[in-house]
């Protein structure tokens, strides 16, 4: 059963303000940046699933695996939930592996992302669970929670899934920050699904986000074709390559934009006139790599306590109860 979205969508004008407000801001930092939740327009999701089913991007996969082979012990530790809260839900085929443990889906979904189209999607997808209540939440994950923090609950715990390692594109800092929003939003004994990425050797990482069949590029590079779009921007694409980074100080791949040569970049609508010096970069995403162990630890901080964690082939799923 598909419910309206219980948080109202900002207008495109309001939208596109805010994306030339943030593009403006960005691109005068040092390094240059752009926000990689911008990576996600229509374009950029159709996109990101093909990277999904790429031989060398092992995330979804592995997640999904996760998800189907834990997904009883989950529901068993987890009791009669009354409400998942799915942050990002993709194209909503998580949620659906993990509601297959369920003899009676007897809950209500609330999915969470700033693209409409995902939203849809994920929609769609749980609709082969007919008895199951979804609303969307248009808007960021912290906008998202504090919708459903203000909702009138019953006494039946909840769980918030944050998966598809969507905490690596947090930096630490920031990472706990968000955990911690994730916690103030849960009652005790709720319960939050977290899915990681864990560090691996730097060829792997690397074939990871810089495919041979160069999807990862194109998908990079889209978030230019979106500024031109949305900001009348006159970014040249060819003027541009992506590349990706391991940094093993930080633990994280970095995804960046190489400028091919010195050139002058506008983009009215922002108020920007820069010039890019060759080899200038523009800083897109960051994908932090975590250890078992530290994932326990960055949830203890903010106020849960992990209680089962299951590891393969590179990514961890973890399970803690809010304290």
């Amino acid at each position: 059963m598909y419910t309206p979205p219980s948080a109202a969508p900002t207008t495109p004008d309001v939208e596109r303000a805010s994306f030339a407000e943030d593009v403006g801001y960005y691109l005068s930092l040092t390094p240059r940046q752009l926000p990689s939740r911008y990576l996600y327009d229509d374009i950029g999701l159709a996109l990101f699933e093909v990277i999904c089913r790429l031989p060398w991007y092992r995330i979804t996969r592995t997640e999904r695996q996760l998800l189907a082979l834990h997904a009883q012990a989950i529901v068993s530790r987890t009791g009669r939930v009354s409400d998942v809260v799915e942050l990002g839900p993709g194209c909503g085929d998580k949620l659906v592996t993990l509601l297959s443990a369920h003899a009676r889906v007897d809950l209500t979904a609330h999915l969470v992302d700033v693209a409409p189209a995902a939203l849809d999607a994920a929609t769609r997808a749980l609709a082969v669970h007919p008895e199951l209540r979804v609303e969307q939440y248009q808007g960021t994950y912290e906008a998202g929670l504090a919708a459903f923090a203000r909702r009138v609950r019953s006494s039946a715990p909840a769980m918030v899934l944050c998966l598809g390692s969507n905490i690596g594109n947090f930096d630490p800092p920031d990472a706990d920050a968000f955990l911690q929003g994730i916690r103030r939003a849960l009652a005790p004994g709720d319960w939050l699904l977290v899915g990681a990425d864990l560090v691996k050797p730097e060829a792997e990482l690397l074939l990871a986000y810089d495919d041979p069949l160069g999807v990862t590029a194109s998908f990079n590079r889209n978030l230019l074709v979106r500024v031109n779009r949305e900001l009348a921007a006159d970014f040249a694409l060819e003027h541009f390559a992506h590349r990706a980074v391991w940094n093993a100080d930080a633990s994280r791949v970095e995804m960046h934009l190489v400028s091919l040569t010195r050139q002058r970049v506008r983009v009215p609508a922002a108020g920007v006139d820069i010039t890019f010096a060759d080899a200038e970069t523009i800083w897109t995403e960051s994908s932090y790599k975590y250890d078992p162990a530290a994932i326990v630890a960055t949830l203890d901080r903010a106020g849960f306590s992990a209680g089962e964690q299951w590891v393969t082939d590179g990514f961890a799923l973890t399970l803690a109860e809010a304290r």
